[in-house]
């Protein structure tokens, strides 16, 4: 909803130079761009990884072109703007907030942990991705940033909703408005990869029995999880009730970082209380504890001052509790009582002409095997 919302922004800009765009045809163009990606990923797989390529290409060239702008800048103009660069407010509120919106801008680092199931050689690839990828991105932002506060005013950044018009309008004249064309491709790209990688999140959760079945369904002909994709696609539409992206940042933003805390305070316990377990990718205790601490920093320093914000990210975090006893608990002790799972997984299944992968099963099978044949490896080895 955040992604698409900016890039409405981006695409109306130059539309309404004078003005502010209406807040209702930046919700519906934001609404049209969920809808047409959703379309695209439940019809084809290669069409979604096609889009990707295509509009990774039109966001370097805009970064880039920002990046050698900013570069001219600074090395033809003074530098006004970077004096006094440490002046600000620096409540604990306010520093948590901020970093909100900065490590939003670098939030994809973790989506490709999504999809590892589609990777092939996911422990060779998945850090070697990682260690490649990272240090990339976070250079090309850095690099963006810079050229942003060399040339943007600190007064116009804070009144500007979109930042790349004001600098395409200050450096690149008669053709600044290709920066807002080129960023809102940009955007439409990363809405493509948050619907691509999230609806395998909430499938492989189905498939694991943490959420209902239905959205482990994948259409029969095109494998591509249809019903993950259209809960996607409508719970994002409904974020789009609030069309200030700073709001939907903060909110999300918490329940993420409370989340991270969570998923990192468990792999700690399991190192403690099963230190035998296998573990391919193994870290330093030191990295996660740090990790740790900075995540309950995010989440708790707003929480002094707008304990509002946490109270709405737990409710929504703890909504998930009685959804689980009812599609998962319920089913599998008490079937009687769960007609109407079943019936939304048979209707699914005939609307969307879409079977369940079994998975877990699969993994389930491949152990047996595998223990089965260890068992008579040790028999021939004792004969």
């Amino acid at each position: 909803a955040i992604v698409a919302l900016t890039f409405a922004q981006y695409a109306v800009r130059p539309f309404f130079e004078d003005c502010e765009a209406p807040e209702n045809a930046v919700r519906l163009l934001a609404a049209v761009c969920l809808c047409f990606l959703t379309a695209i990923n439940c019809i084809s797989t290669k069409w979604a990884m096609k889009i990707q390529d295509i509009f990774t290409i039109a966001k370097l060239t805009a970064l880039v072109s920002i990046i050698l702008a900013g570069m001219y800048f600074m090395a033809t103009e003074t530098l006004d703007n970077f004096h006094n660069p440490w002046e600000g407010d620096y409540a604990l509120s306010s520093l948590a907030y901020a970093f909100y919106s900065g490590l939003f801008a670098f939030g994809g680092w973790n989506y490709l942990n999504f999809v590892t199931e589609e990777l092939e050689n996911p422990y060779k690839n998945l850090p070697r991705a990682i260690w490649i990828a990272m240090p990339m991105v976070t250079g090309i932002y850095v690099f963006v940033n810079m050229a942003y506060f060399a040339v943007v005013s600190r007064q116009e950044m804070l009144a500007s909703i979109a930042v790349a018009v004001s600098f395409g309008n200050r450096m690149f004249g008669s053709v600044a408005w290709l920066i807002p064309i080129f960023v809102a491709l940009s955007t439409f790209g990363g809405v493509n990869g948050i619907l691509f990688t999230s609806a395998r999140l909430f499938s492989t959760g189905a498939q694991e029995g943490h959420l209902p079945a239905w959205f482990s369904l994948v259409h029969i002909d095109r494998q591509t999880p249809i019903p993950a994709l259209i809960f996607t696609c409508i719970t994002s539409i409904i974020m789009l009730l609030s069309a200030d992206v700073f709001v939907l940042i903060n909110y999300f933003s918490q329940i993420l970082w409370l989340s991270v805390a969570a998923s990192i305070a468990g792999l700690l316990w399991l190192r403690i209380s099963k230190p035998n377990m296998p573990r391919p990718i193994k870290v330093n205790l030191a990295l996660p504890i740090t990790f740790l601490i900075c995540c309950l920093g995010l989440v708790l320093l707003p929480s002094f001052t707008e304990p509002f914000n946490l109270l709405v990210g737990l409710a929504i975090t703890l909504s998930g509790v009685p959804i689980y006893y009812v599609c998962i608990v319920w089913r599998s002790n008490k079937q009687t009582k769960n007609v109407i799972m079943q019936w939304i997984e048979r209707g699914c299944q005939i609307l969307f002409n879409a079977a369940f992968v079994d998975c877990h099963h699969d993994r389930k099978r491949e152990r047996e095997f595998s223990e089965m044949q260890t068992s008579i490896e040790d028999k021939s080895v004792s004969h």
